[in-house]
């Protein structure tokens, strides 16, 4: 496997870093293989990014033949757009570089926790705009996710909305008119990526109501989409097993949502 750490590049000054986990091939199984990659936006509601939705999500897709990345993008005081166009470049990145890592260039999927799944939910509505390509210089096509894993998203900034991850991502430039903007089940349209998203009823932090706004949305545009709702659970379970509890408090063990990245994994294949 080769491991990398690479530092992204926008316009604006980032000190947001890619780190890398590619799976190498065998000349004795097959020396040409191409594999999805998988792109981690961990979630921290825009003020950190979670070390629990990271490096061990990345390993347990490396794990299923997958390729994976973690993506430390910019968090507060640095605000919107910049998080979103260090996650443009990183998938631009990928698909430049499909033929030296062996990825399968029309299968680069964004998964994102909480806010990181509000970021991956972004790029998946706003690949197109002229304002993105402006910002970053890249071509819609080049930036548009295959698809998007969505783990208990932040994705209203309505009634049921995570006002921290919101006011973090907007600072200085907090307005009714972008707050409106960021309510991404307002920005869903036919040419959205197919989407697989979960979270528990339980989730007192972000509401379930966000992914219900935004499969309603996703239905009404005609979008595939696999939804999951587990009756129980608190919310940032990550992979609701022992190796992302935390120790401190025990927090984060929950046998029943466990199941949701090998499902995942098998949405992934199609």
């Amino acid at each position: 496997m080769r491991y990398g750490v690479i530092s992204v590049v926008t316009k604006k000054h980032s000190e947001a870093k890619l780190y890398t986990y590619f799976q190498d091939n065998s000349q004795e199984m097959d020396s040409n293989r191409k594999r999805p990659v998988v792109l981690i936006c961990p979630g921290g509601g825009y003020e950190f990014t979670s070390d629990r939705e990271a490096e061990p999500i990345a390993l347990q897709f490396l794990a299923m033949g997958f390729h994976a990345c973690v993506l430390r993008y910019s968090v507060a005081p640095v605000e919107f757009p910049q998080a979103l166009c260090e996650l443009a470049w990183s998938v631009n990145y990928l698909r430049e570089h499909a033929e030296e890592y062996g990825i399968q260039s029309d299968k680069v999927v964004i998964a994102g926790f909480s806010a990181g799944g509000h970021l991956a939910a972004s790029l998946g509505t706003y690949w197109q705009e002229e304002w993105l390509e402006r910002e970053t210089g890249l071509a819609a096509d080049d930036i548009r996710p295959s698809g998007l894993i969505l783990a208990y998203p932040v994705i209203t900034s309505g009634d049921f909305a995570h006002r921290g991850s919101f006011e973090h991502l907007m600072g200085s430039k907090n307005t009714p008119e972008l707050n409106e903007y960021l309510s991404l089940e307002k920005r869903v349209t036919k040419d959205m990526p197919p989407v697989f998203v979960w979270h528990t009823n339980a989730d007192d932090v972000v509401p379930v109501e966000n992914t219900l706004l935004l499969a309603e949305a996703m239905r009404k545009q005609g979008i595939s989409m696999e939804v999951h709702i587990f009756p129980e659970g608190a919310h940032g379970l990550a992979l609701a097993n022992e190796e992302t509890m935390v120790k401190s408090d025990g927090f984060g063990i929950e046998p029943r949502c466990q199941k949701w990245i090998t499902m995942a994994g098998e949405w992934m294949r199609g």
